[in-house]
């Protein structure tokens, strides 16, 4: 519950900050990126904003908790989304190849009955600590979906 109390403040102090971290983009490193939608049309905007950072040479982190932790379940139902014809787990699967931290939150696993052998090669669980030391640096932006 600590953890979730943690998660939920730095969130709004992200947020309430965001429009001015916004306005400068050349500070700006990276996103970390929260999703816990179950709706795939968020989920795979959420990727998209993510892809669209990363080839624009900034850094991603991604964070999976709640609904948004099945897109990281091997056996999780794919949605084929227009018009990119793809789903929310294709995308994440790229953003992985292409060496952005994935993580799963680490109450999601034990209360979805999962283990990490249940999830897709390169996602880890996340330590609460460190997903504060980045949640806390200035030159990151934080969006949650």
């Amino acid at each position: 519950m600590k953890f979730k109390s943690l998660i939920r403040s730095l969130l709004i102090s992200m947020m309430v900050s965001l429009p001015v971290a916004a306005n400068a983009s050349d500070e700006v490193k990276g996103l970390f990126v929260v999703v816990t939608t179950p709706d795939p049309q968020t989920q795979m905007m959420a990727m998209v904003l993510s892809t669209q950072t990363l080839k624009k040479g900034k850094s991603v982190q991604v964070l999976l908790c709640s609904a948004g932790g099945d897109l990281a379940l091997k056996n999780s139902q794919e949605v084929i989304l227009e018009p990119q014809k793809k789903s929310p787990q294709m995308l994440l699967k790229n953003l992985i190849k292409e060496g952005v931290n994935v993580q799963v939150c680490p109450l999601y696993l034990p209360n979805k009955g999962a283990s990490m052998t249940d999830v897709i090669d390169g996602v880890t669980q996340a330590e609460p600590a460190a997903v504060a030391d980045v949640l806390l640096q200035p030159d990151v932006n934080l969006f949650a979906f």
